[in-house]
């Protein structure tokens, strides 16, 4: 799983938003399969000013269509942003090298 997280004020705490997402998303799957859905870390990369926050969210939209999950991003039905419109998102993937 990729996702580009932003905080909304300076009181966020990423790593509790990252137990607390791994933990419910977790359980809900365990209920349904009886299976575990998470490794015990994460990788994480936090940007810098001159990185572009779009460039990453076209990069993370563009993986389903580079793994063969699907052919278009438009298909896949777990893309999405809460910032970005799925149009802008296409558009930035479409301008990537």
């Amino acid at each position: 799983m990729h996702a580009l997280v932003e905080a909304t004020n300076d009181q966020a705490d990423f790593l509790k938003f990252v137990a607390m997402f791994k933990q419910r998303s977790g359980y809900a799957f365990k209920q349904r399969t009886t299976e575990l859905l998470w490794q015990d870390s994460f990788y994480d990369h936090i940007l810098r000013d001159e990185e572009s926050t779009l460039a990453v969210a076209a990069y993370i939209v563009a993986n389903p269509v580079r793994a063969g999950l699907c052919s278009d991003v438009r298909l896949y039905p777990f893309v999405g942003s809460a910032r970005y419109s799925i149009e802008e998102l296409i558009d930035a993937v479409a301008w990537r090298p």
